[in-house]
């Protein structure tokens, strides 16, 4: 294997595997440069003054401690005589340097507190943009991409994450700050002497491989923060969706110590993280003086005493090297808390990242509406490659038809129905609208066309009124109230103490199942919908909501096409179309008189529902 070969190979697993996490930052940063490069422009201008100020402690020690003494001059003669003031007399010289450290220090205060509000909002620019590209993308992706995914971790990404980059980016900016002024500090000290500054810059490279192990396994483990971050958020999520299935079981002991189990390994993980990041203090700390104390050896013993430097020059020295050590220990510091924070850049890119999710490819025609018919033809589904969950499956459902599909449970109902309306694409095979294949069309002009009203009917932590004009802008109030009235819903509301203003609770649990039912009809009722699913809207229903619910959608079928899934049979007895589907297959089609006479499938499930002997 020759040199090349090894080096592509090395820089693969070494640098482009890991980097996907630093290629996010590398874009963001792009995308908001103006802010990056005000803010390294307004901390290199802030550093830059520091040095400034570090440079003219020289001639003010100097006229301090020699006031006898000529003036210290540089050799140009402008900054001489108009920024050291040599030929002026030594108090004035004083006073005159005096003002202009305290100007430095102005300047610096005041370029750095620039620097730092720019530094803010240029990551929380980033995080704002962040936020949003990760909402995008959860609804940009496929349904596909939910059946493995739970729902804590992915808003475990979306706040604990995204929180840990605040720190991270803030972790950046300190670096960068403490990098500049580590920059001129060091400038200065070989300017004022080089062998005892390369003496130094010896010394203290031994903060950096002291702790170079250390921050390595910082930042290897740091992912282990962003896995037990996402257990902690999946099962808290999982345990408020479920509490009513928690408490009727009598399950909180059960689910107090699964949540306890878990929250301590994320304690056990940061405690394991923190005392490696701990040692890094007192090493850096431990360093820094033994090389403190030889610098200072090293300079009387064979700078000072032979005369090759003034005290001047060697407190100004010593003044600047006593200003590096700590931002060398601080840069060490921050460099493992940067590593230890590293892991919420990688989930955040894993979330972002395009080529391992499915998406469901927009289309570029309007649709308009259902002027003929949905034909499927030899369509194949299936969640899993090579586990398929619909076969073969041809069909024809015209324009105003109630189409009702019927078969046990898993036989591939609500499949087919999402793939009807493209929640789903198919693995084989085309579902035409019109005679034009589905994908052609835009996603959101077929959106708006299409209604469903399920079992387990969605409702937001809203008032009932956005409730109902859920994702439409602008609706007149007697609109609201119309499809209020006509989901027979509108006496109900008007009795609640807010009415339209009532806030639902979560899910709309302060509501019952047959006033939610209503809600989402008057939801559909007022998008005015082409295509109407019905996924067992009634079947969890009293018989007293269930005929105000049935009344309801009778109103909201009428004129549109239906597709109507169906467990009870009494539901569907006058839709235009029975499709009888078992395993994944079509088994038998046409009207309930017609199946009902063939004595097949249909039938089968008429006697068992209704017990005819």
């Amino acid at each position: 294997m020759g040199m090349k070969q090894r080096l592509r190979i090395y820089l693969r697993r070494h640098f482009w595997r890991t980097d996907e996490g630093m290629r996010l930052v590398l874009r963001q940063l792009w995308e908001h440069r103006r802010l990056f490069v005000g803010t390294v422009v307004l901390t290199g201008l802030s550093a830059a003054f520091e040095g400034v100020g570090l440079g003219l402690l020289v001639p003010f020690l100097d006229s301090l401690m020699n006031p006898e003494a000529g003036a210290f001059a540089t050799g140009w003669s402008w900054v001489d005589q108009h920024l050291l003031r040599v030929e002026a007399p030594v108090m004035t010289r004083l006073y005159w340097f005096s003002g202009l450290i305290l100007l430095t220090i102005l300047l610096r205060g005041g370029l750095g507190y620039a620097a730092q509000q720019f530094s803010i909002r240029l990551q929380e620019s980033i995080l704002h943009r962040l936020r949003c590209q990760i909402i995008d993308q959860l609804q940009a992706v496929s349904l596909k991409f939910y059946a493995h995914r739970r729902a804590g971790d992915l808003l475990n990404v979306l706040t604990a994450e995204i929180q840990r980059l605040r720190f991270l980016f803030g972790t950046s900016s300190a670096i960068l700050i403490q990098g500049f002024l580590l920059v001129v500090y060091g400038t200065a000290i070989f300017a004022l002497s080089w062998p005892l500054a390369l003496v130094a810059v010896g010394l203290t490279l031994g903060l950096f491989v002291v702790v170079r192990a250390l921050i390595a396994r910082l930042k290897r483990e740091g992912n282990a923060i962003t896995q037990t971050n996402s257990w902690i958020a999946s099962r808290a999520q999982e345990l408020i969706s479920g509490i009513r299935t928690v408490l009727t079981h009598g399950a909180q002991p059960f689910e107090s110590a699964r949540f306890k189990q878990v929250s301590r390994e994320a304690a056990d993980v940061v405690v394991r993280l923190s005392w490696k990041q701990s040692l890094i203090g007192p090493l850096s700390q431990a360093v820094a003086s033994a090389a403190l104390i030889g610098l200072i050896i090293v300079a009387v013993q064979f700078f000072v005493l032979p005369g090759r430097m003034s005290m001047a020059v060697l407190i100004t020295f010593l003044f600047a090297f006593f200003r590096m050590l700590p931002m060398v220990q601080n840069i060490n510091d921050l460099r493992a808390m940067w590593a230890k924070q590293r892991g919420a850049v990688d989930a955040v890119a894993a979330i972002l990242r395009r080529d391992d999710k499915p998406y469901l490819p927009d289309g570029t025609l309007p649709f308009e509406g259902l002027r003929e018919a949905i034909e499927l033809r030899h369509v194949c589904f299936g969640y899993e490659p090579g586990q398929r969950v619909l076969h073969d499956i041809n069909l024809t459902i015209r324009k105003g038809q109630t189409v009702a599909f019927v078969g046990a449970s898993g036989a591939g109902k609500s499949t087919l129905a999402d793939l009807i309306v493209r929640l789903y694409d198919p693995d084989e095979g085309q579902i035409l609208y019109d005679g034009i294949d589905l994908r052609q069309y835009r996603l959101d002009t077929l959106r708006r066309r299409v209604a469903m009203v399920s079992q387990e009917t969605f409702l937001f932590h809203d008032t009932i009124r956005a409730n109902i004009a859920y994702g439409l802008e602008n609706v007149p109030e007697e609109r609201i109230r119309w499809a209020a009235a006509q989901a027979n819903a509108l006496e109900f509301i008007e009795q609640l103490p807010e009415g339209f203003d009532t806030v639902v609770g979560d899910r709309g649990a302060r509501l019952s199942g047959g006033q939610r039912q209503r809600i989402a009809i008057a939801r559909a009722l007022l998008r005015d919908p082409d295509i109407l699913v019905l996924d067992e809207a009634t079947s969890a229903l009293d018989s007293i909501s269930e005929r105000l619910v049935q009344e309801a959608l009778e109103r909201l079928m009428a004129g549109r096409t239906v597709i109507v899934i169906a467990h009870r049979l009494s539901t569907i007895e006058n839709a235009d179309l029975v499709v009888v589907l078992e395993a994944g297959r079509i088994v038998e089609q046409g009207t309930y008189e017609e199946l009902l006479e063939r004595q097949g499938y249909l039938w089968k499930y008429h006697h068992l529902q209704y017990q005819v002997v």
